[in-house]
C-alpha cells in the first residue's frame, strides 16, 4: 500500500515523520512519489499558530476530497493540544496525539479492517518515558537528525506548546551514541541534535546538554555535531566551556529570543531579559570565536508598542545575527497571552513584521560579506550541475561551491566568496 506524509512545523515533528515513514515501510507500505496517490495520508501537525491548525486542516479536506476512498490520518501537535475541536475533524479517520506514535501503524491497520473511526490520544503523564523512535536512514538528507529531548515545562504566556508535548524527558545516552555511531558509519558526517526544549536535556537524568556533546564527539566518523534550539538562560558557565572543548560543534547557535525588549520579554514569562541574553552572546563568542547566531522573534505581542518593537530592531543590529525567524504574534486559546489586554492590530503586526525581516536580512548580508575570504568547512547536501554543490558551514552559511571529484555527504575545505543575497560562492582551499 502506498503512503503519503506532510509534515508541519519544527525539526522535531520532521525527523518523527521520517521515523514513522521507516516505520510503516518496515511493515509492508511503501511511500508514494510527489504527486502520486496513496492508500493513507497523514499529516503530521503543528499547532504553534493558529495558521498551522487551518494548513492542517484544508490538507485533510483536500486529501479526502481528491481520494475519498483512502485513510485520512491527523497526529501530532494540534490534536494533542486541542483534542476535542481535532477529534471534530470529519475528514480525519484516525486522529492520534503527539504521545504514543508508534501505535498510529496499529490503529491505521485497524481502521483498514473495521473501516470505523479511530481516534486514539493518550494523555500525557508526570514522569513518562521518552519513546523511542530509532532512525537509520535520512532520504534526500545528508545530515543526520536525532530527536534527543521531548516536552517543555516552561510556561510562557504565547505558548501552547507544553499542553501538546508535556513535560520534560531525555532519551538515553546510551541509545543516543548507539544511533550516532549507526549513522556515522552509513556514511553521515553530520549530525544534528534536537528537542523541544534542547537545553533541558538531562534535567530528568542527572546529565546535561554539554555532557552528551562532549562524549558524541568521541563517535568514530562523525565530524560534526549541530545543536536545535537553546534556552539563553540554561547556557550556563560550566555548560558553555564544556561545549568550547569540543572541536566537532558547529559554532552556530539557535538562541532563542523572542523580543530584544525586556519589557516584552516580562509580559511573555521569558526568564531572561535583555541584557542577560546580550551577556550569554559575548560569553560564547568569548569562548568560541567563530561563533555565530540565529534566533526567532515575535513581534505584536499584546501592548508591545512602537518604541517597545523599536528595541527588538535595535538589539537585532546590535547582535548581528546570521539569521532571524520572524514570527507575528498568534493567539492561542488557552495560553495566558490569549486574554491580554491591548492585543496588537493585524496590520500592525504584518507592517513591524515586514520591517523586522527586512532590518534582519540587512544584517544577514552584513555578517556573512564580513566573512568573506575566511577558511571554512563545508558539507556537499545537493549536487545542481556536474560537479557543482550546494552546502553550508559549520557556521550555517549556505554555500555554492565546484568540487569535482567529490559527492553529496563529503566535506571539503574551502575559501568563503561573494554574499549573492542567497547563498555564498565558494572555492576549493589549495
Amino acid at each position: 500500500m502506498k503512503i503519503s506524509f506532510y509534515t508541519l512545523g519544527c525539526k522535531v515533528n520532521q525527523n518523527e515523520t521520517g521515523a514513522l515513514e521507516q516505520l510503516f515501510c518496515a511493515n509492508g507500505f511503501t511511500l508514494a512519489a510527489p504527486g502520486e496517490a496513496a492508500d493513507v495520508y497523514v499529516v503530521n501537525s503543528c499547532t504553534v499558530t493558529a495558521g498551522g491548525d487551518k494548513k492542517s486542516r484544508q490538507w485533510l479536506r483536500r486529501a479526502k476530497r481528491e481520494h475519498p476512498e483512502a485513510v485520512t490520518v491527523l497526529t501530532g501537535c494540534y490534536p494533542q493540544a486541542f483534542a476535542d475541536e481535532a477529534a471534530g475533524i470529519a475528514e480525519a479517520d484516525v486522529v492520534t496525539g503527539a504521545k504514543a506514535r508508534g501505535r498510529i501503524l496499529d490503529d491505521v491497520l485497524r481502521f483498514l479492517q473495521t473501516r470505523e473511526r479511530i481516534v486514539d490520544i493518550a494523555p500525557h503523564e508526570k514522569g513518562e518515558a521518552f519513546e523511542e523512535l530509532p532512525m537509520e536512514r535520512f532520504e534526500g538528507h545528508t545530515r543526520a537528525f536525532l530527536k534527543i529531548e521531548d516536552g517543555c515545562d516552561r510556561r510562557c504566556a504565547y505558548c501552547v506548546i507544553p499542553r501538546a508535548r508535556g513535560p520534560v524527558r531525555s532519551r538515553a545516552e546510551e541509545s543516543i551514541l548507539k544511533e550516532l555511531a549507526v549513522l556515522a558509519k552509513a556514511g553521515y558526517a553530520e549530525a544534528v541534535l534536537s528537542g523541544i526544549n534542547l537545553s533541558s536535556y538531562g534535567k530528568d537524568t542527572g546529565t546535561s546538554l554539554g555532557e552528551l556533546v562532549q562524549r558524541a564527539s568521541a563517535v568514530e566518523g562523525l565530524r560534526r555535531i549541530r545543536l536545535g534550539s537553546l534556552e539563553p538562560d540554561l547556557m550556563t558557565d560550566a555548560e558553555i566551556a564544556r561545549l568550547a572543548c569540543v572541536g566537532e560543534l558547529c559554532p552556530q547557535f539557535h538562541l532563542s529570543l523572542q523580543s530584544g525588549c525586556t519589557a516584552v520579554l516580562r509580559r511573555m514569562r521569558r526568564v531572561y531579559t535583555a541584557d542577560e541574553y546580550r551577556a550569554v552572546v559575548k560569553k560564547l563568542r568569548d569562548a568560541i570565536p567563530r561563533a555565530q547566531f540565529t534566533t526567532d522573534i515575535i513581534v505584536g505581542f499584546p501592548g508591545e508598542t512602537d518604541e517597545e518593537f523599536e528595541e527588538t530592531v535595535r538589539f537585532v543590529r546590535e547582535i548581528g545575527f546570521l539569521k532571524v525567524h520572524v514570527f507575528s504574534f498568534s493567539r492561542r486559546e488557552g495560553t495566558p497571552a490569549y486574554d491580554m489586554p491591548d492585543q496588537v492590530d493585524e496590520h500592525v503586526k504584518a507592517q513591524r513584521s515586514r520591517r523586522l525581516q527586512a532590518e534582519a536580512d540587512a544584517v544577514r548580508a552584513e555578517v556573512i560579506a564580513a566573512m568573506e575570504g575566511g577558511d571554512v568547512e563545508i558539507l556537499l547536501e545537493t549536487q545542481i550541475a556536474h560537479g557543482v554543490f550546494t552546502g553550508y558551514t559549520k557556521e550555517y552559511v549556505p554555500v555554492r561551491i565546484r568540487a569535482l571529484g567529490h559527492r553529496t555527504g563529503d566535506v571539503v575545505n574551502a575559501v568563503l566568496g561573494a554574499f549573492d543575497g542567497e547563498r555564498c560562492e565558494a572555492k576549493l582551499a589549495e
